[in-house]
This record gives C-alpha cells, sequence and structure tokens, in this order.
C-alpha cells in the first residue's frame, strides 16, 4: 500500500513539474504582451472582439496566445489540484494545492479587470504580481512533493549569526519586493530609480547568502545547488538587466519596440521569476535541513539547566 501511494505521489510530482515549466510559458506570454505594447489590442473578456478564435493579426496575436496558455495553465492547476487532494496525506499541502487554483483564477480575473475597466499601472502591475506568487506557489508544490523532501530528514545545526534560514528567507523578501518594482516600472507606475536601488539591495542579500552557505554547508548538497542556481540565474538577470536598459535608451522614439528590445526584455522577465523561485527553494531546502534558531536556544537552556541540576 505505501508503494502504491509512493508511485501516485510520484505522478503528482511530475505532474507539478510540467505544471511549473507550462507556467514559464505563460509568463513568457505576459512578458510578450507588455513588450510588445500589445496589451489594449483586445476590448473585450472572455471573448476576443466576440469570437472565440479572433484574427491573427498584429497584437491581437500576443494577447490571444497569453489567453490560451493561461486557460491551459487554470486546467493543468485544477488537475494538480484534484491530484494532489487524493494522493496527497498532509493537509497542508492539499491545501496549498488548492490555493494555486484559487491564485491561478485570482489572476484571471485580474486579467479581466485589466481589459474591462482599465488602470493598467495598477491592475497590470498586480496582475504580473500575482503570477509570481502563483509561480512559486506551484515551484513550491513540485518540491513538497518530491521524494527527497518525503523523509525525516536529520536537522543541521547552525548557531552562527545571521542564521542561514533568516538570511534565505529575507533574501527571497527582497527578490520578491524587486519583481514588485520591475513591474511597477514596466507596466509605467513610476521610474527605473527604485528598480536600480533595489538591484543592488538584491545584489548584497544574493551575495552574502551564498558566502554564508558555502562557508557553513559547502558539503550538503541541496544546499549547495540551491545556491549555484540561485548565482547563475541572478547573475544572468543582471546582465540582462543592463542589456535590457541599454535597449530600451536606443528604441527612444521608435513606434513599435525593436525586436532586440523584445527579447531582451522578455528574458529579462522569465529569468526573474527563475531567480525568485531559485531563492523560494533555497529558502525551504534550508527550513527542511537546518533546526530553527530557536530550537538551539532551547536546547542550549535545557542543557544548562540539566548540567545545573547534577552538580
Amino acid at each position: 500500500m505505501a508503494v502504491s501511494s509512493n508511485l501516485r505521489l510520484r505522478g503528482a510530482h511530475r505532474f507539478a513539474v510540467a505544471t511549473a515549466a507550462c507556467t514559464v510559458f505563460l509568463l513568457m506570454a505576459g512578458a510578450l504582451v507588455t513588450s510588445n505594447d500589445a496589451a489594449d489590442s483586445v476590448p473585450d473578456w472572455p471573448l476576443a472582439y466576440g469570437k472565440i478564435i479572433p484574427p491573427w493579426i498584429g497584437g491581437l496575436r500576443y494577447e490571444f496566445a497569453h489567453r490560451v496558455v493561461a486557460g491551459l495553465v487554470a486546467v493543468l492547476t485544477l488537475v494538480l489540484a484534484i491530484w494532489i487532494s487524493r494522493v496527497e496525506q498532509r493537509g497542508w499541502v492539499r491545501r496549498l494545492g488548492w490555493t494555486a487554483l484559487g491564485l491561478v483564477i485570482a489572476q484571471a480575473l485580474l486579467g479581466a479587470l485589466r481589459v474591462l475597466e482599465g488602470h493598467p499601472a495598477v491592475s497590470a502591475t498586480a496582475h504580473a504580481i500575482l503570477a509570481q506568487i502563483f509561480f512559486i506557489t506551484v515551484v513550491s508544490l513540485a518540491l513538497f512533493t518530491s521524494a527527497w523532501w518525503q523523509p525525516e530528514t536529520p536537522r543541521l545545526q547552525d548557531s552562527a549569526t545571521p542564521h542561514l534560514r533568516t538570511l534565505a528567507a529575507w533574501t527571497t523578501v527582497a527578490i520578491f519586493v524587486q519583481l514588485i518594482l520591475g513591474a511597477a516600472f514596466r507596466h509605467g507606475a513610476f521610474g527605473i530609480a527604485p528598480h536600480m536601488f533595489g538591484a543592488g539591495v538584491v545584489l548584497v542579500m544574493v551575495i552574502l547568502t551564498g558566502r554564508v552557505a558555502k562557508a557553513r554547508f559547502a558539503r550538503i548538497p541541496a544546499i549547495r545547488y540551491s545556491v549555484v542556481w540561485l548565482h547563475a540565474t541572478f547573475g544572468t538577470q543582471i546582465l540582462l538587466g543592463g542589456a535590457a536598459y541599454w535597449a530600451i535608451r536606443a528604441s527612444r522614439g521608435d513606434v513599435q519596440p525593436g525586436l532586440t528590445y523584445v527579447i531582451l526584455s522578455v528574458a529579462h522577465v522569465l529569468v526573474g521569476a527563475l531567480v525568485l523561485a531559485a531563492s523560494v527553494v533555497l529558502t525551504l531546502v534550508c527550513r527542511h535541513l537546518i533546526r530553527p534558531a530557536e530550537a538551539l536556544v532551547r536546547d542550549s537552556a535545557a542543557a544548562a539547566h540539566s548540567e545545573a541540576g547534577t552538580r
């Protein structure tokens, strides 16, 4: 019975990975809409000019492709939530599966609000932010349903300061805030200065987290590989950010965005999502493997109390 349950959970894990991969394509489709100034190409929702399949012309093709991929991801998320609820014993994982479904529905409603009511600086930024939240939720589900997460793992000790569990979590928060600033800049809420400042903060946090992880847990494969993924994606993101900014300045005054700008800006959005996912994975891995600082304090206090009692 246990073997059958593990096999079914393995299937759910693979499906979660596939859903996360499809979400990457959804993020790319959304970035193509913004980068090609196609957000206002369709005035109605859920149909497009009153049709299920509109003419495949101009900006309409980007917006319609975005809707098609969003519909596919919504169906996959529904299947994933049902699958997990049937094979998963942990209640919090089942609830997270249904949370992912709720997020994708909320994302669709935000997209409808953007089309029907306008206010792009607010609704489009919220739409982009919720997309990132949904993505890391599905990535987390893929990790939680993996065979690596299942067994009880011996907890590592980390008595130094800053605690890696805490540092990784704050790095994730900084990256998420940076993505909010980037989305607000892309959708015209404000200029690039806050985004540039955020990039500097994230740079410091990512370097510090990597140094702490390497100094204390270089021999732990899960932590080491997570740091490598974080550093690789963030380094790529820095290069893409500089190239995209150069492309923006080079294309000023153009009626239509150039192909170079579109490619670089879409890549910048996608890799930004991967940076966030890498930081989330590192944070979750640290929480799974490393004992919390509070537990170390309690153990030290208990040991001191026991030693005092034996005197």
